[in-house]
């Protein structure tokens, strides 16, 4: 039975069986009787639907089939290079202590005249070109960041550099580590529930803007990049998201964040009951700070929960998975969480020693690259999850091509 954090998959031979369809709404999908294709309600009109219809009909709730599949990836990355031996010049530390502990070596880092807003269009136009899909064909564009460059988003100034002349909506989500993944979700559901055709999935993070590089403990394990895939609406047989499941703690925040920093404003009232401490100081973010022990104890916990999860909601089981991706973060988490799903590591996408913790950019940086070295085919089942600051995690099971 699916439930309210995924999708149940009708192109499995496995699962399918005659069975009625059974329909409900939960608190973040929709839900289905076993076997069933996915089914969206829709208020609007269906193309190709009899056009002499009468109003009070055409209110009426239509049962639509739909899929989505992801047809096409890119990514970018900064210039500059920035090794663990780089960073044993300006804190306490090695090559040996870095890449023991987190299995990083090097990171990349934006700087001079490079930007995330000139990343993420790097990446998007790399996936436009290999799905072949103009950009004035694209629906929506997500912008999964938490490190934009204008307070109030990114996603509409990728539009513009992409050439969007059509009016594609463009939005930001911020989740961190978790973005892409959420992104992934959210394409599925415009897709599902609002007849959407082509959808452009951004991950892209600046983490190096926010992290105190005199502290041994976050410094290290930091750096920029974006990634980007199309997803694309399909048949439900073609179906490529076969299952998600997602999740959010906020008492678990305080282990890792980047707060705006206290204004120390007494808010002292005058007689007329203004603030004496007014107007009030310009704000600005802390560095990033970390609780790496909590962050590792709930990453090897929270993950392989997620993935067994979302498997179950797919029919699937772990053998049947031709790649495990995780967001990378530490390579210890990555590890652990593959020992406990019983992953060969040989089946494991990993490009963390390279590009160190890149937040929403890590997923589609190492998927990209897998797929453009043919490591990841047409056809390969993946499961994904990222986690991180919120805290927030998930994951989805997906086919790529």
């Amino acid at each position: 039975m699916a439930n309210a954090s995924g999708f149940f998959t009708p192109s499995i031979p496995s699962l399918r069986r005659k069975i009625q369809p059974s329909i409900g709404v939960s608190r973040s999908g929709f839900s289905f009787s076993e076997g069933i294709c996915r089914r969206v309600v829709c208020l609007s009109g269906i193309q190709g639907a009899e056009k002499n219809v009468s109003p009070s009909e055409s209110r009426l709730p239509k049962l639509v089939s739909k899929g989505c599949k992801l047809i096409g990836c890119g990514s970018a990355v900064p210039t500059l290079s920035v090794s663990n031996d780089d960073l044993a010049k300006m804190v306490d530390t090695s090559d040996e202590w870095i890449s023991v502990r987190t299995g990083i070596r090097n990171r990349r880092v934006i700087s001079g005249k490079e930007s995330l807003k000139y990343l993420a269009t790097e990446a998007a136009r790399k996936a436009l070109e290999m799905a072949d899909v103009n950009p004035n064909d694209l629906d929506l564009i997500l912008m999964c960041t938490s490190t934009p460059e204008d307070l109030f988003g990114a996603a509409p100034q990728v539009q513009r550099e992409l050439g969007c002349t059509a009016s594609t909506l463009a939005y930001d989500i911020t989740a961190a580590c978790s973005g892409f993944v959420l992104g992934l979700i959210s394409a599925a559901c415009h897709i599902r529930g609002a007849g959407f055709q082509n959808i452009l999935v951004i991950g892209a993070d600046g983490l190096s803007r926010f992290v105190d590089w005199n502290d041994r403990g976050t410094c290290i394990l930091f750096g920029d990049a974006a990634g980007a895939v199309v997803v694309q609406a399909c048949d439900a047989e073609e179906d490529g998201l076969l299952s998600f499941d997602v999740h959010s703690d906020g008492e678990g925040g305080r282990h890792l964040g980047a707060c705006i920093k206290d204004s120390n404003t007494d808010n002292v009232l005058g007689s007329n009951g203004s603030a004496l401490e007014f107007p009030p100081k310009r704000s600005s973010y802390s560095c990033i700070h970390m609780n790496g022990k909590e962050v590792f104890r709930f990453a090897v916990r929270c993950v392989p929960q997620s993935i067994e999860s979302a498997l179950e909601k797919a029919g699937l089981t772990a053998s049947n998975i031709d790649w495990l991706l995780l967001h990378q973060a530490n390579q210890r988490i990555i590890d652990a969480v593959a020992t406990r799903l019983e992953f060969p590591q040989e089946q494991v996408i990993s490009n963390l020693a390279n590009y160190g913790n890149t937040s929403a950019a890590s997923i589609p940086l190492a998927l990209d690259e897998a797929v453009r070295s043919g490591k990841v085919k047409p056809g390969h089942t993946i499961a994904a999850a990222g986690f991180g600051a919120g805290l927030t995690w998930g994951s989805a099971i997906i086919r790529w091509g």
